[in-house]
């Protein structure tokens, strides 16, 4: 499928995953628009990409603010046209404490951005994808390795990660008949600067403290170009990338 011309909002665009990846979209000719909390960080991302300006926007999104998710697909609608693909990237973690000592506050805030937020989302997507001409696109979401096994006091994370599984289930059979596939990324220990610590160590499920293997975050960003490249008939309907050696696949 050509990319040329093709339009794509990435959440948490900022840094991370979501700026590796909203650059891989610039870089493969899809105009993009740049959605995250804070606008500075946005503009610097688009800065390095040293593309027309005409190909990039920053929104500053609230993801779990309705209203703000409303207004970042207007503003692509406006800037662009029209919605092609949308990676629904943004989410936070809560401090890693005993789960019995988490707060209400702290586990509400990881449900409002990782899972009613990419809900909010995904229900703006398919209004717009079901109403444009041609109809239909395409949305791959964040999922996590956590999304199918946890670690050491992740309550809130891993239990959002699994919700997110089943949203991007429901939404892949719902979204047939606008012509929407919907999809699974579900991404281990990328070098960013957040995750960086990891390489040096990280809890492991028998109380240990452990360094872990790593991969370069553009294989992350190329993976996700490459599910929304996808012929408009097939779906990768699910995708784990993990750097080879991380500890996943094994009892701990």
């Amino acid at each position: 499928m050509a990319s040329d011309g093709k339009v794509a909002i990435i959440t948490g665009a900022g840094s991370g995953i979501g700026k590796a990846t909203a650059l891989a979209f610039l870089d493969d000719g899809y105009q993009v628009a740049f959605a995250g909390r804070r606008k500075d960080a946005l503009d610097s991302a688009i800065a390095e990409a040293n593309v027309d300006a005409s190909r990039a926007i920053a929104v500053p999104t609230d993801v779990s603010d309705p209203a703000a998710v409303k207004t970042l697909f207007s503003k692509t609608r406006e800037s662009f046209g029209r919605v092609d693909v949308l990676f629904n990237n943004a989410g936070i973690n809560a401090p890693g404490v005993p789960l019995e000592e988490l707060t209400v506050d702290q586990w509400k805030s990881v449900v409002d951005i990782n899972l009613t937020g990419m809900f909010l989302c995904i229900q703006e997507a398919f209004r717009t994808m079901k109403d444009q001409g041609p109809m239909g696109g395409r949305i791959i979401n964040n999922g996590s390795i956590s999304a199918h096994a946890p670690r050491p006091n992740s309550a809130p994370y891993t239990a959002t990660k699994h919700g997110v599984t089943g949203l991007t289930k429901s939404a892949s059979l719902d979204g047939r008949k606008y012509d929407i596939a919907c999809s699974q990324i579900d991404i281990g220990n990328a070098m960013t600067e957040l995750a960086a610590r990891m390489a040096k160590g990280v809890p492991q499920a028998d109380g240990s403290i452990k360094p872990e293997a790593m991969m370069d975050v553009r294989e992350v960003a190329s993976s996700v170009v490459y599910m929304a490249n996808m012929p408009a008939g097939t779906n990768v309907q699910f995708m784990t990338i993990m750097a080879t050696k991380m500890p996943f696949v094994g009892r701990g």
